[in-house]
């Protein structure tokens, strides 16, 4: 189309807009400029590839042979709560196992503001650089509401994102600890198959995540900063019980001196307390993750290799690693059948009916237990 031409169609009433009034006079300078005729455009169609689908066999390679992001697929796979997907996943689970549990296992908690992602950070550095692949695991919290998780820590891990060595997944909680018992056990077992030497597992940090976790790793690290002296009502009996070490991290500056008193406090309460491993007396140490020396990380790690060494030497190890295979077949059939009873139509339809009766009370919760256990049966 020429210029002329173009100008003779800028003043042509006709191509105005249809806002614009029929009696409307040059006030209204804006007009549609008009189209191209597709037919005469004659550039090339391009068809876009579709992605290829893989096979069992592509993703069992591609593991082993270490293959980052068919790794990441197999992850996605797991992930997934699709029918079809949780079957293929089992299939490549099956083909990957007898290349699985050679790996060190840590979990790796504390509460909000205590450094466990610095300090995963540092740690995962520090051990790249002795040579190992280090796999990190977060457990994003997800909302019960949206459904939605933030999967910030790539950003939060950028230094250790940069190393080759390493690979950061984090995982979405999907608000239910159950889920992540059976994805992250099995996200675990992928990581290993894929030749990485330890798998850092950081919890979301709020209560029954922790003894989840710990029921997945040989070995738990619990972060705790230096403070006034009320630590030990700030954190639960539970997870101190649960721990092979208790790091009070953030020991630099002004702090060393509260965390050397928070450090003797722990000591006093863990005197008290039955050691997490037998044989292995928790420990506790301070440190800085911030520390460019890495003094605080490689004690550490130095303290893991000697815990390695005596629960292998003793027994332990294969012991809890027998005893939490056969714990994730039972927790597995008690969220299938969970599963299976909320999902059935007859159950999901006179739920809300069941919920009215109990909240305006003409039926006791014992009742309602016993009419939907009786209608799931039938």
């Amino acid at each position: 189309m020429g210029i002329e031409n173009s100008k003779s169609n800028i003043n042509n009433v006709d191509n105005r807009p249809e806002w614009v009034p029929e009696n409307g006079g040059d006030e209204f300078t804006t007009y549609v400029m008009p189209g191209l005729d597709p037919e005469s455009v004659n550039a090339p169609k391009v068809k876009l590839a579709k992605r290829k689908k893989l096979s069992i066999d592509d993703y069992y390679n591609g593991i082993i042979n270490k293959d980052i992001t068919v790794l990441s697929k197999a992850i996605t796979l797991i992930e997934s709560n699709a029918p079809e997907h949780i079957l293929s996943a089992q299939e490549v689970l099956k083909k990957i196992l007898p290349h699985t549990g050679k790996a060190v296992r840590i979990g790796i908690s504390g509460p909000p503001g205590a450094g466990k992602s610095t300090t995963i950070e540092a740690l995962g550095c520090y051990l790249c650089k002795q040579g190992l692949r280090v796999a990190v695991l977060a457990i994003d919290p997800s909302s019960t509401l949206t459904k939605g998780s933030i999967l910030g820590d790539k950003t939060r891990m950028e230094l250790l994102s940069r190393e080759k060595n390493a690979y950061i997944r984090p995982s979405p909680s999907a608000g239910t600890l159950g889920g992540v018992a059976r994805k992250t056990r099995e996200t675990i077992l992928a990581c290993e198959a894929a030749g990485y030497d330890v798998i850092l597992i950081e919890t979301i940090g709020v209560g029954q995540s922790e003894i989840t976790v710990r029921s997945m790793v040989d070995f738990f690290l619990l972060i705790l900063i230096p403070g006034s002296g009320d630590e030990l009502q700030g954190i639960k009996k539970g997870v101190v019980e649960i721990s092979d070490m208790i790091a009070i991290n953030k020991a630099d500056g002004e702090n060393i001196q509260y965390a050397n008193r928070t450090k003797v406090q722990y000591k006093q309460a863990l005197s008290m307390l039955q050691d997490a491993t037998p044989g292995w007396g928790t420990k506790v140490m301070t440190f800085s993750a911030l520390d460019p020396k890495n003094l605080g990380v490689s004690s550490i790690w130095t303290e893991i290799n000697n815990f390695m060494e005596i629960v292998k030497n003793n027994g332990i190890f294969y012991k809890r690693r027998q005893e939490q295979t056969i714990n994730w077949v039972f927790s597995m059939v008690e969220e299938e059948i969970k599963s299976r009873f909320y999902n059935t139509p007859a159950i999901a339809t006179i739920i809300p009916d069941i919920k009215q009766e109990v909240l305006s009370g003409d039926m006791t919760p014992t009742t309602a237990v016993n009419k939907l256990l009786s209608i799931y049966y039938k």
